[in-house]
């Protein structure tokens, strides 16, 4: 992987915010991208909004990339494109945790502070036949305290990139114990606790909404919005959104834009519903449908909506949601 060795504290923070719930073969192609387009922090800081999250499309958590850009432009404006060399200085920028924290400076900086990310967890507990929960503060600082007493002081950016990897490779979820050096002294191994550590207390709970998206189509147009409210894909652009309870038929459509002053179906020449897409987020599982009308004549539109040509809605970020049902309408 191009950032494994990198000292760039700029590609480091990238590719850690990247990675961030991303799969490494996924995260890596926009790491790619981001690199050929934003080269530096001062180019990052000086995009518009609108093309970064562009290139962000896809890649999910996009609070992720509105921290990423206002770091951006704190880091290239305020402290002149240099950023801060200590832990602590680090963990008061946007977006950086105590994970990306300890990875940008032992990493750029050889700063000793050791990284706890899944992997790192998943061995220390299995190792030390840990049984406190990951996801508890307690848990939390008893795997902070060991992780920093283990740390190589003097090379702690070799020592945490080969913890992280011998976690991706050997001690994954589904361990390969049979090429661990380590079973002779394996808690977890020799007392076969392997796949009940490392323990979480908190179960997810998973909101379902179900969303119907409104094209409003005129000639070689289309109606769309921004996602502005506190909500998931935020920043975002969409199409009139209805959100209820369950699936809606032409009935329930036409009653529900009546309910926002739209003008009749008088003034709709058909209406074609989509199949069924879903999207599952880390709390939250998004089922819906596209309901397409074609309009006889252009109206007016809500203040948010605005018309675009359908030809420069590639100019737009959406979520994968929408993303889903536009590659299957081409």
């Amino acid at each position: 992987m191009p950032w494994k060795g990198e000292k760039d504290p700029y590609k480091i923070w990238l590719s850690e915010i990247i990675l961030q719930q991303t799969r490494v073969e996924q995260g890596l192609i926009y790491y790619q991208r981001f690199i050929k387009a934003f080269p530096n922090v001062h180019k990052l800081a000086n995009a518009p909004d609108q093309k970064i999250y562009k290139y962000w499309e896809g890649l999910g958590y996009y609070s992720r990339c509105k921290n990423l850009i206002e770091t951006a432009r704190y880091i290239s404006k305020t402290l002149n494109g240099a950023f801060p060399r200590t832990y602590d200085e680090l963990r008061k920028l946007k977006g950086i945790g105590p994970y990306t924290a300890a990875a940008v400076a032992s990493f750029a900086f050889n700063e000793p502070h050791a990284v706890l990310d899944g992997n790192v967890f998943r061995i220390l507990a299995r190792l030390f036949e840990i049984n406190d929960p990951i996801d508890s503060g307690a848990g939390k600082k008893v795997f902070t305290q060991l992780a920093n007493l283990l740390l190589d002081g003097k090379q702690p950016g070799i020592y945490n990139q080969a913890i992280m990897d011998f976690g991706a490779v050997i001690c994954k979820p589904a361990p390969v114990c049979g090429q661990c050096p380590f079973t002779r002294y394996c808690k977890a191994f020799l007392h076969e606790k392997i796949h009940l550590l490392p323990v979480k207390s908190k179960k997810l709970l998973v909101k379902k909404r179900w969303f119907t998206y409104i094209l409003f189509e005129h000639k070689e147009q289309l109606a769309i919005r921004q996602r502005i409210e506190n909500d998931i894909w935020h920043n975002l652009f969409e199409f009139l959104l209805i959100e209820s309870a369950s699936g809606l038929d032409e009935k329930g459509v036409l009653k529900e834009l009546r309910k926002g002053n739209w003008r009749g179906k008088q003034n709709f020449k058909s209406i074609n519903f989509s199949d069924v897409f879903r999207q599952k987020l880390t709390h939250q599982v998004i089922e819906g449908r596209f309901a397409s009308i074609e309009l006889q004549q252009k109206m007016n539109l809500d203040k948010d909506l605005f018309w675009i040509k359908k030809t420069d809605i590639k100019n737009y970020a959406f979520p994968k949601f929408i993303i889903q049902y536009l590659l299957k309408r081409q």
